[in-house]
Parts: structure tokens; sequence; C-alpha cells
């Protein structure tokens, strides 16, 4: 098959993607066929067009002129014969195998010879498709990301059977269009989604156990990780049959219990709360196809929650590390006295100025006066014993997350800290209750999980043992606010809810690149430009620290017990080989010594 021409394309399905598919091809230049049974669809998919194009020459993107040139590029049509001089034809019908099956069939009997045939499918098989074609080497996957006129990721995925002169003349449009393509094997999900739709899963488990509600879930991954949306959000954008379609076919190839789908949403799509679309989901909307989110029965009511604050003044925060100094910093700021405790003097000393040294880069960028520095740093109050703590309101421990080295240490607070004090730990994946437990009041013990740097995440999470007062969890929750923190609650079990959701992600990554499906840079490319993370997996890992992540993998797995959390076997063997990210100057990349 030689490589053909792509000038005339023709888009089979005008809903949303289709309606975008087609406006970034006539944008670019394309003579573009729509194609669609339903006339509704056909003018809602001119008026889109219209409109956004009227909304560039507002903004001086295009003239008038240009605009009308790109609407002349765009016709619509009823009948599928209407692609017949197409040198490129997408179908973007709904994820029903005979549907599209039964598009492909009459695309063969009225498409030109040398026409390739493209399916925008992320769930279903591109092969069984293709095989199915009365010539399957021009027929390969061209996957969209929503919406398809800012996204920029593009999947192009090949079958055994397609001709690699089709890949390329598609990729090669791909880049025209603007966009990045990444080309892939057959396989569900393909890259972005195949990571993607796991991490949507677990979150839906989560929330239908009942261990943290869908706006915690959803502020800690935005907070924690810096996504544009949580992830019960996402799966009502999508929607959720969507959703469980896409993760039946991936747990049809895998077998992993990860990509089984959660049942409540199989429970929500057979009563059509299928998300947005439907106007309601995992949230509920103003009206079907709205994107604003109205109180429901399940909207937390802040007023109801149990205990009454106690009253803090004054902090203790023990550490001496990046955290430790970075948890003082925050508690300074807003306004409460704190006293730094590290193991000498000179420590604690450094740890202070730490606190110094983030202040003043605040203030040359003009984030605070000096005036403020000053007051700031003034209530910080290095110590090397954590006798210092006698009489603070609340203690925060923050030094390694070693379960031996804490316990040691909250024994030590339980010994020297007031009747009254709330006890803390910024543990990211021990059990709380073994700190707690550590000491004669454990109803005293709480979780506060800061993310680093701790100046600038805004996310805390708010960890309850069995043994937790009330009071003492409404007191940390009062205090993160004070702070200007977002507090969410969760549980006490391994990974909480960011890191419970995060590194099961990251470690199918590993997995991903371990089996060859793709580069570690396509993969890279694919989470930020298709799912709008702003780091790629490994780029994150190498950040993280690769030790680190198998540390909480591990325990993570101990926890659940689940054969899908097993770290990845590339992760083992780069930790044992010392490669350790960017702090050892290799980790998945490698990086210039400092």
């Amino acid at each position: 098959m030689d490589r053909p021409s792509l000038s005339t394309v023709a888009v089979v399905g005008l809903g949303t993607m289709g309606t975008g598919i087609a406006e970034v091809l006539a944008r670019a230049g394309r003579e573009v066929v729509g194609i669609d049974t339903s006339d509704e669809a056909a003018r809602r998919a001119v008026a889109a067009l219209e409109a956004s194009t009227a909304r560039s020459v507002a903004r001086e993107r295009i003239t008038e002129r240009e605009r009308q040139d790109v609407l002349g590029r765009f016709r619509t049509h009823r009948d599928v014969r209407a692609a017949a001089e197409a040198d490129l034809v997408i179908e973007v019908v709904p994820e029903e195998y005979a549907l599209k099956h039964e598009v492909f069939r009459a695309l063969d009997e009225v498409v030109k010879p040398t026409a390739v045939l493209a399916t925008g499918t992320n769930a279903l098989s591109v092969t069984r498709l293709a095989a199915d074609s009365a010539h399957p080497e021009r027929v390969l996957g061209l996957h969209f990301f929503n919406p398809a006129p800012a996204m920029k990721l593009v999947e192009v995925v090949s079958s055994v059977l397609t001709a690699p002169a089709a890949v390329d003349a598609v990729t090669e449009l791909a880049e025209e269009l603007g966009k990045e393509p990444i080309r892939v094997g057959d396989r569900p999900g393909f890259v972005a989604d195949g990571l993607l739709f796991g991490y949507l899963n677990q979150a839906a488990a989560m929330y239908e156990s009942q261990y943290a509600t869908r706006e915690d879930i959803d502020a800690a991954m935005k907070l924690g990780c810096g996504l544009p949306m949580g992830p019960l959000e996402l799966l009502d954008l999508i929607g959720i049959d969507t959703a469980r379609t896409v993760l039946d076919a991936m747990y049809a190839e895998s077998h992993d219990r990860l990509h089984a789908p959660a049942p409540i949403l199989g429970q929500l799509s057979r009563a059509g709360l299928t998300g947005r679309k439907a106007g309601r989901g995992f949230y509920t909307y103003d009206a079907p196809g709205s994107a604003v989110v109205v109180p429901d029965a399940l909207t937390p009511d802040a007023g109801a929650r149990r205990g009454t604050a106690r009253e803090v003044g004054t902090v203790g925060v023990a550490g001496s590390g990046t955290m430790a100094s970075g948890i003082a910093e925050v508690f300074a700021k807003a306004g409460y006295d704190v006293v730094l405790v590290a193991r000498s003097e000179e420590k604690a000393e450094k740890a202070k100025a730490r606190v110094a040294s983030s202040l003043d880069r605040s203030v040359k960028k003009g984030r605070m006066g000096q005036e403020d520095r000053d007051a700031t740093l003034a209530r910080v109050t290095p110590a090397g014993s954590l006798d210092a703590m006698a009489d603070v309101d609340l203690a925060v421990e923050a030094v390694a997350e070693d379960l031996g080295i804490k316990q040691e240490l909250f024994a030590t607070l339980d010994r020297v800290c007031r009747p009254g004090a709330v006890l803390a730990t910024t543990t990211s994946s021990l059990p709380v209750v073994a700190c707690a437990r550590a000491t004669g009041r454990p109803q005293d013990v709480i979780g506060m999980h800061f993310f680093n740097p701790a100046p600038a995440m805004k996310l805390v999470e708010v960890v309850r043992t069995v043994l937790t007062g009330d009071d003492v969890h409404a007191t940390v929750r009062e205090v993160t606010t004070r702070i200007r923190k977002h507090p969410v609650d969760c549980g006490d079990r391994a990974g909480f809810i960011v890191n419970a959701l995060l590194f099961p992600y990251l470690n199918n990554a590993v997995k991903m690149l371990d089996e060859h499906y793709a580069t570690l840079d396509d993969i890279d490319a694919a989470m930020k430009l298709g799912g709008g993370y702003p780091m790629g997996p490994f780029e994150l890992l190498d950040v993280v620290g690769l030790d680190v992540s198998l540390a909480i993998e591990r325990v993570l797995h101990e926890e659940f017990r689940e054969p899908g959390l097993a770290p990845a076997p590339l992760l083992e063997h780069l930790v044992a080989a010392g490669c350790l990210g960017r702090k050892s100057g290799r980790g998945f990349r490698e990086y210039a010594r400092r």
C-alpha cells in the first residue's frame, strides 16, 4: 500500500467528539464531510463550528474571510455514501462493536481503494474491526481526546494487519493538524486511557466503600497531584457508561482485578445516571449536559461535624528536614508560635535557617513584606530537646518514615506534652494507630499528612483512627483551615487517599514500559497531553525517588493483597541498582550531577 494523500476527510458520527475532530480538520485546510443519520446532530455540528469560528474572529485569531473559508470546507450528509471520495474516514460512533462493524462494512462498499479507515475507539479492538473489513491493511485507530480542538494528544493505533504506509500517512496528518501523535499497538485503553481508567476505577471503588466523600476524593487528587479534575468529576464528564465499557475491555484482556469495573459504575449506568450528559452521576448537575454542580442529598453539611475543637495557640514541630521546616513555616505564617525541635540545637538552628531562606525567597518574589518576614521568623523557636514541647497545644512529628522511630518519639511526646495536647503524625504510609498505641492517650493522636513542599501545597489529609476523639478531629480540621490549607478526611489505611490512587497508576506505567508497549517518553507525553497531568509518570517517579515509591507500593500491596498492586519488577531492579531518580543522578532517565 502506497502512502495516501489525505486531503479530504469524512467524519462518521457528529457527536461531541466527531464535531470537534471535524473542526480541527476544517481549520487545518482539509475538506471535511460530516456524516450522521441524525439531522439534528448535523445541525448542532454546523452550529458549533459557526460559534467557535465566530469566537476566533472576535479574539482576532482569524479574519472573517478565513472563517468563511473554514465553514465552506465543512458539509454534512446523512448517508455514508458521501464518503465515496474521502482519502480518510474517521469513525466516531458510540462504543458498540456491532454499530462500528456496520459502519465499516458500509464503508467497504463505497470508499475508494486507497482510502484509509480509522476508528476513534478507545476501548474496542482495532484488530477485530480490521479483520472484519474487506481491506484490513487500511484500518487503524485514531484516538483523539476530548475536547479535540484543545487536546494535543492523538494515539495512532495499528493492528498486526495495518500497512505501515497508512500509519505513516495518518501520523503525518496528525502533526500537520498541530497535534502530537504517538504510535502504539492495539490493546484496550492504549496508553493514556490504559493508565487513566484503572485510576478512575479505584477512585470509584474508594468512594463506594465510603472511605472518603466524593468531594474529598476529588479535592485530594486536584490539590495533592495538581490534576485539572478529580477522578469522580472526570468520570461524570467522560460518561460512567463509557468508563464501564472501557474497563470491561481492559479487564477482559488483563484479568487484573483493579480493572474489574467497580460495582457502583454498573449501578449508576443501569439507573441511567451516566454523568453530566444525564444531569446526574456521582454528582448532580443543574441540567443534562451542564457542568454546574448543584447540592444534593450527599452534599456534606459542614455544620454537622461532631466534636468541639480545642484551643490551639502554640505548635511544636519535631524534625529537622525539609518537611519539618516547611510545616513550621506554614504555622508561623498563620500566626502560631512554633517550637521547632531537632535532635540537637545545631540541627534545630539549621532547620530555622531553612525557614528563613524560604521566607527570603517569598520577599524577593514580592509575596510578603520584610516586616511580615521578620515577624514570622520571630515566631519560630528552635530547640534541641523534645522537652521544649511541654506546653504546646499541638505537636506535629515530621521525622523519618520509620515506624520504630515514630513510636519512640510518640512515647516521648506522651511523657512530655501537657494533658489535652493534640499529637499528630505526618506519615504518608505508616499506620497512625501504631503511633497512637505508643502513647497512653490514643484518643489524642491523629494523622495530619502535609504534602511537599508544605508551604506551597494546599492539601492536608486528616487521618482519623478508630481511637481518635471527635474533639481532636475537629481541632485538626479547624487548625488546617486556619493555616490556609484544605483538609480532607480519610481513615487509617495504607496510602490514605492520594497515595492509594497515585502509586498504583505509577506502578502500572512502569509495567507498561517493562512490557515494551510504549516508550517512557511517549507514556509521559500521553499522560501530560491526554490526561492533563502536570508531570508524566516517569518524571514524577524520578522526582519522588524510586526507593520512596517502591516502599509505598510495597505497603499498599501488603495492606490490600491485590496481585495487581505488586511492585513492577523493573522498579525493584532499578532500586536494587541504586538508580533512585534525580537524587542519585539516574532513575528512569539520567540527570546532570549538581
